[in-house]
C-alpha cells in the first residue's frame, strides 16, 4: 500500500485561506466526509478538537498533522490543505502552517494503513519537499511529489538494508524509543528527526517507534546492553525497566522534533543520568521534572481504573437485587428475601468485595512493579477487613480510606526491601520475587496495617458520621460541591477528585445507611449535565457557536446521557472563560436536586443505562434536566455572539 491509496485528489485542497485553527479544521473534516472517510462527521471533529485540546499537532515548520483515531472514521485515509498565506495552529515554535495533512483513522485501523501513515510524517521532514508540496498548482501535482517521494524513499530504505551496518568514527552507539499519546504523527516524525540529526553528525541510530500499530523497529536486549547513551522521547508511558543501568536522555516527543541536534550533541557528550530503575516497568518517561503530586496522581489513576470494573458490575448486580426482592418479606434482609434476589446479590457481593484489594493492589503495582501488587492486595483485604493487632479476623475496617494508605504504604514497602536486597549475592536474585519480596513485603504490611486500621478506621467512622449528622441543607451544599467539581476541570484533577469521592463513599453505603447511594447519584448528575447542557445550548443559542459547533452540538445528547463529560472539552477549550463557569453552575445545581430528592445510585457508572437501579429515578431526571437548562441558559447569556 502507498500513501497515494489513502489520499485522493478529492482530498486536496490548494491555496485556501484560514482565518484560525478551527476554520482549517472545518476544512479537512469537510474533505474528509467529501471523499467518505467518515461515518459521523460531528463526532470525528469532536475527536480531532479534542486532541488539539491536549497540545497542538502543529509540528513546526510550517506544518501541522492534526489525527484522531475514533470509530467515527470508516476507513484510514488522508486529507491535505495548502494555506500559502499561513494559518495559526498554535505551533510551539509560533510560525503559521502552511501545510496541513489531517489523518483519520478508524479504532480498528490495520497496521499496514499506520505504516503508510507514518512514512508520510517522516517524509515531512524534508523541507524541501514540503515547499514543493505547497507550491503545487494543482492536487494531481501534490500527489504526483508525493508518490515519487515515497518511491525514492523506498528504494533508499532498501538499499540501506541491503548495506552493512554503519560505523562510526566516533564510535558511540546510539538507540532511541519515541512514541506519543496518539501514536500516529508526533511518534515517527520525532524518530525521523533523531536519525537525521544522528546521521548529520556522522553516526548511526536505530529508533523503536511505539506507534498505534504496535512497537517497530523493536531494540534487543543485546543492543541495548551495547548502547553507550539511549534517548527515550515520549508522551506517554514506556517500558524503562530494560535501560536500567544505562545512561538515558528523556525529552518530549515535541524535543525531539525541534531540538534533535542538540540531543544527540547531549549524548554524543555523555551529557546524560545513569537510569536507576525503581518503579513499574510501565513507569513514565515523560520530563525528569515531574512533580510529586502528579505521579501520586498517576498511582492513584492506576489503581481507580483497575477497580472499577469490579465497582460497576457488582454494584449493578446488588441494585438488581434490591430491584427483584419483596420488602414485604423481612425487611432486615432486603436484597436477599428471594432465591433469585439472593442470587444477584451473592455474585455482586463477590465482585464488589474486591474493591479495595484491587484498589490497593494496582496502586502498589504502578509504585513498585510486578513484586508491589501481591504486597497491596493483601494490604488492600486488611483494610476491608479492618484486622488489628487485638483482632487479627477483623474489627474496624478502614474502607476506602485504608485502602489507599495500604497502596502507597505497600509500594514503597517493596520499593525499600528492593534496595536493602540490592546487595545480595547475584545467585539470589531469581528468589527476590518469588520469596523475598513478597514475603517480606505481606509481614510488614501486615504490621502496618494492623497499627493503622484503629487510626484510620476511626477516622472513617468520623467522617460517615459526620455524613449520617448532615442536615438536609448541609447535604446538599455537598451535592451542589460535588457537582460542580465534575463540570470544572472534566476529566482532569478536581472532577477525578469528586468520581473518587463518590467511588468511595459506596464503600460505606448499605439500605439503612444510604448517603454514600446519594453522593454517588450527586456526582453522576453532575457528570452529565455538561455535555446536555452543550447540546441544548447549540440548538437554541445557535448565534453563539460557530457552524461546526452547531453540526457537533447534538452529539453531546448521547455523551451526557452516557455520563462522558469530556464531551464538553472542545467547548471549553474554545472559550473556557464563559464555558466552564457556566458549566459549574449548572452542574452544582444538578448535584444540589439530586440530594435534596434524595436520589441513590449503587453503581459507579453507567448514565442513562443504571437509570433502572437508580431510586427515585423520576426526581433524578428532573435534576439533570433543571441542571443541564440552567448551563445552557448562561451559556445563552455569557457567551458572545461569533458574528461580533
Amino acid at each position: 500500500m502507498k500513501i497515494k491509496d489513502l489520499l485522493s485528489k478529492e482530498g486536496v485542497s490548494l491555496n485556501q485561506t484560514a482565518a484560525d485553527q478551527n476554520a482549517a479544521i472545518d476544512l479537512m473534516v469537510a474533505l474528509h466526509d467529501k471523499v467518505g472517510n467518515l461515518n459521523d462527521k460531528a463526532a470525528f471533529k469532536d475527536a480531532i478538537v479534542a486532541r488539539e485540546a491536549k497540545g497542538s499537532t502543529a509540528v513546526g515548520m510550517g506544518i501541522a498533522v492534526p489525527h484522531a483515531k475514533t470509530a467515527a472514521a470508516n476507513k484510514a485515509g488522508l486529507v491535505a490543505i495548502t494555506v500559502p498565506s499561513g494559518v495559526d495552529y498554535k505551533s510551539l515554535d509560533g510560525q503559521p502552517s502552511k501545510l496541513l495533512f489531517m489523518i483519520a483513522a478508524p479504532d480498528g485501523a490495520a497496521d499496514t494503513h499506520l505504516e503508510v501513515l507514518s512514512k508520510l510524517m517522516t517524509m515531512l521532514m524534508d523541507q524541501s519537499f514540503t515547499s514543493s508540496l505547497i507550491e503545487a498548482k494543482t492536487p494531481e501535482e501534490f500527489i504526483d511529489l508525493i508518490d515519487k517521494q515515497e518511491d525514492a524513499r523506498d528504494k533508499k530504505s532498501s538499499g540501506a538494508e541491503a548495506a552493512a551496518p554503519a560505523t562510526t568514527s566516533s564510535g558511540i552507539k546510539l538507540l532511541g524509543v519515541t512514541a506519543c499519546p496518539t501514536g500516529i504523527a508526533h511518534t515517527y516524525m520525532a524518530a525521523e528527526a533523531l536519525e537525521q540529526a544522528a546521521k548529520d553528525q556522522g553516526l548511526s541510530m536505530k529508533v523503536e517507534t511505539d506507534g498505534s500499530g504496535g512497537a517497530k523497529n523493536v531494540l534487543t536486549d543485546a543492543e541495548i546492553k551495547d548502547a553507550d547513551v539511549i534517548i527515550i522521547a515520549a508522551d506517554k508511558n514506556v517500558e524503562m525497566g530494560r535501560f536500567n543501568g544505562k545512561k538515558v536522555i528523556k525529552a518530549s516527543t515535541a524535543d525531539a522534533i525541534h531540538h534533535s541536534s542538540d540531543l544527540i550533541g547531549r549524548a554524543v557528550k555523555g551529557d546524560a543520568p545513569v537510569y536507576q530503575h525503581s518503579g513499574s516497568v510501565t513507569s513514565s518517561a515523560s520530563l525528569d521534572n515531574e512533580s510529586a503530586g502528579r505521579k501520586a496522581y498517576k498511582h492513584l489513576m492506576n489503581g481507580v481504573s483497575h477497580m472499577l470494573p469490579f465497582v460497576i458490575g457488582g454494584g449493578i448486580l446488588i441494585a438488581i437485587a434490591f430491584l427483584l426482592d419483596d420488602y414485604s418479606l423481612d425487611p432486615s434482609n432486603f436484597g436477599s428475601n428471594t432465591p433469585v434476589a439472593a442470587w444477584f446479590k451473592s455474585i455482586g457481593g463477590t465482585a464488589f468485595g474486591f474493591m479495595l484489594p484491587i484498589l490497593a493492589g494496582f496502586i502498589a503495582q504502578s509504585i513498585a512493579d510486578r513484586p508491589g501488587l501481591a504486597v497491596g492486595f493483601v494490604g488492600g483485604a486488611l483494610a476491608s477487613t479492618g484486622a488489628t493487632f487485638a483482632a487479627p479476623g477483623g474489627d474496624i475496617p478502614s474502607a476506602f480510606l485504608g485502602a489507599l494508605v495500604a497502596g502507597f504504604a505497600a509500594g514503597y514497602i517493596v520499593l525499600a526491601i528492593r534496595k536493602i536486597t540490592d546487595g545480595l549475592p547475584a545467585a539470589l536474585e531469581g528468589i527476590k520475587p518469588v520469596l523475598i519480596y513478597p514475603l517480606c513485603g505481606i509481614l510488614v504490611i501486615g504490621l502496618v496495617m494492623c497499627a493503622i486500621n484503629p487510626l484510620v478506621g476511626a477516622l472513617n467512622a468520623w467522617i460517615t458520621g459526620v455524613l449520617n449528622g448532615m442536615s438536609s441543607g448541609s447535604i446538599v451544599v455537598l451535592g451542589a460541591i460535588l457537582g460542580g467539581m465534575m463540570a470544572t476541570d472534566m476529566g482532569g484533577p478536581l472532577n477525578k477528585a469528586a468520581y473518587v469521592f463518590g467511588t468511595a463513599a459506596l464503600a460505606t453505603a448499605s439500605q439503612s445507611d444510604q448517603t454514600g447511594w446519594m453522593i454517588m447519584a450527586a456526582v453522576m448528575v453532575g457528570g452529565m449535565t455538561p455535555p446536555i447542557a452543550i447540546a441544548i445550548a447549540t440548538l437554541i443559542f445557535k448565534n453563539k457557536f460557530t457552524e461546526g459547533e452547531r453540526k457537533s452540538g447534538p452529539v453531546n445528547f448521547i455523551m451526557g446521557l452516557c455520563f462522558i463529560t469530556e464531551g464538553a472539552i472542545p467547548f471549553a477549550a474554545a472559550d473556557p472563560l464563559h464555558v466552564i463557569p457556566s458549566l459549574m453552575v449548572g452542574s452544582a445545581v444538578a448535584g444540589a436536586l439530586s440530594m435534596a430528592f434524595k436520589c441513590t445510585l449503587m453503581a459507579p457508572h453507567g448514565g442513562i443505562f443504571v437509570f433502572p437501579v437508580v431510586g427515585n429515578v423520576a426526581m433524578y431526571l428532573v435534576a439533570l434536566l433543571v441542571g443541564s437548562v440552567v448551563s445552557a441558559v448562561l451559556l445563552g447569556i455569557l457567551k458572545k455572539d461569533v458574528t461580533k
